[in-house]
């Protein structure tokens, strides 16, 4: 069996690596980033409606429109937020009352909604979102499809403090 040579490298080395884990070995976690703000989009106010009803649903479905909320700064979920949607679909343009609904964020900061199908309207398939309760700054998001095939469209909100 060998004995190793402890040298003053070695020790440096053993030291540094002990610094940088810890006594227990183990890495300290890396400081958490701070998570801005979502802007609102141009355009994503078009046709909003102040205090669209909370719904089951708008109209006869077969699209889903889904996303979180969370907190700018630390990203906690936001339980309990209220997010309106509209959009120009196959049962209505976006300007049509019965084309607006609201939803409420689960525990986990999660929305879904489900809606007709989206279709273009100025060329572009597009969803409207709104956060508009009043504890945070009002966000408008109009995020645009992929394709006027797709069958479901995602938004997320990072909300400030008002």
């Amino acid at each position: 069996m060998t004995i190793p040579m402890v040298t003053r490298r070695s020790l440096l080395c053993a030291g540094g690596a002990l610094l940088a884990t810890g006594a227990n070995g183990l890495l300290h976690p890396a400081s958490a980033q701070t998570i801005a703000p979502t802007p609102s989009m141009r355009g994503g106010a078009n046709n909003y409606r102040p205090g669209a009803p909370i719904v089951e649903r708008i109209g006869g479905g077969g699209f889903w429109m889904t996303g979180t909320v969370r907190r700018a700064g630390d990203g906690a979920p936001l339980a309990g937020q209220r997010i309106q949607i509209w959009a120009h679909t196959t049962e209505g343009h976006e300007r049509d009352p019965h084309s607006h609904g609201a939803t409420l964020t689960d525990a986990n900061g999660v929305f879904r909604l489900e809606m007709p199908q989206i279709v273009p309207a100025f060329g572009q398939p597009h969803g409207h979102l709104a956060y508009d309760s009043g504890d945070f700054e009002t966000v408008f998001l109009r995020p645009v499809m992929r394709s006027s095939k797709d069958t479901s469209l995602e938004a997320h909100f990072v909300l400030q403090p008002a």
